[in-house]
């Protein structure tokens, strides 16, 4: 139970507020990236508020105003080769999916800067996603050799359509809080200085609600798209090969350099 307390975490924090449990994604030196062991710290808090009868609903935010999670530490896996050691020996980005989707308690996502790539599929997976006024949605897989071919694409399509979920995924464009909201990506739009205390407010007003209720609830919405972890983890398997190939080493090293990749020698169609 220790690593229930915040002190016990290098890569994020764990608090709890009132009925909710706080969970920061604390690397803003490197745009809260997460790496392996980022991962697995999200984990344990997950399963720390999930275990906790006191907390009904979860906040997944951010540390600073820039971004709230730009995906996959691409620096990391440029210097090594993945994304650094873990306690498990694994990096569980595919679990941690499945754990925002079953825990059955809502989560929030409280979107606080950039929200791309890998930080992106984080606020499609929670139920319900606050935005500040000054948070950017995207993402860069094509771009960087990488790709989310699970929930980050079919949940996705679920929340904002097929054609739009593949503009968003093809053209790599980048989307500000004001559109997110249009297309359902997001909820609701605040100022910066009020993220927290809306998410707050979200928080202690669905802790008036029957937990039992939400629970079942959650469990008949998650029930649709249930089949698509099965993507999931054919697309994680996929993707551990893409990236260990020279078409996805070249994306990493690219972001690394600061330069275009250059993909041109890999579009072999046949």
């Amino acid at each position: 139970m220790t690593r229930v307390k915040s002190t016990s975490y290098d890569d994020i924090k764990y608090e709890i507020d009132g009925p909710a449990a706080i969970i920061t994604i604390n690397r803003p030196e490197r745009f809260n990236a997460f790496r392996g062991r980022t991962v697995e710290e999200l984990v344990w808090a997950f399963r720390a508020a999930w275990a906790d009868p006191k907390v009904q609903a979860v906040i997944l935010t951010a540390t600073g105003e820039k971004a709230f999670c730009t995906g996959g530490d691409v620096k990391q896996r440029a210097e090594t080769g993945d994304y650094g050691p873990t306690e498990s020996g694994m990096f569980e980005i595919g679990y941690l999916h499945k754990l925002i989707r079953d825990i059955p308690k809502p989560v929030i996502a409280a979107v606080n800067g950039v929200a791309v790539g890998g930080g992106h599929v984080l606020q499609v997976l929670c139920d319900v996603s606050i935005a500040s006024e000054t948070a950017r949605f995207g993402q860069a897989g094509p771009k960087v050799g990488s790709f989310d071919a699970g929930f980050g694409t079919a949940y996705l399509a679920r929340v904002v359509g097929e054609k739009k979920a593949r503009e968003i995924w093809f053209w790599c464009r980048m989307y500000d809080a004001q559109e997110a909201e249009r297309m359902g990506l997001v909820n609701k739009v605040v100022p910066s200085e009020n993220l927290l205390d809306e998410a707050k407010t979200w928080a202690r007003e669905v802790a008036e609600k029957s937990p039992t209720a939400i629970r079942f609830l959650k469990q008949s919405f998650n029930a649709d798209t249930d089949h698509q972890a099965g993507l999931s983890n054919l697309a994680m398997s996929a993707l551990d090969l893409f990236t260990a190939s020279p078409e996805g080493l070249e994306g990493a090293a690219a972001f690394a350099e600061k330069r275009k990749p250059d993909f041109n020698s890999y579009a072999n169609w046949h």
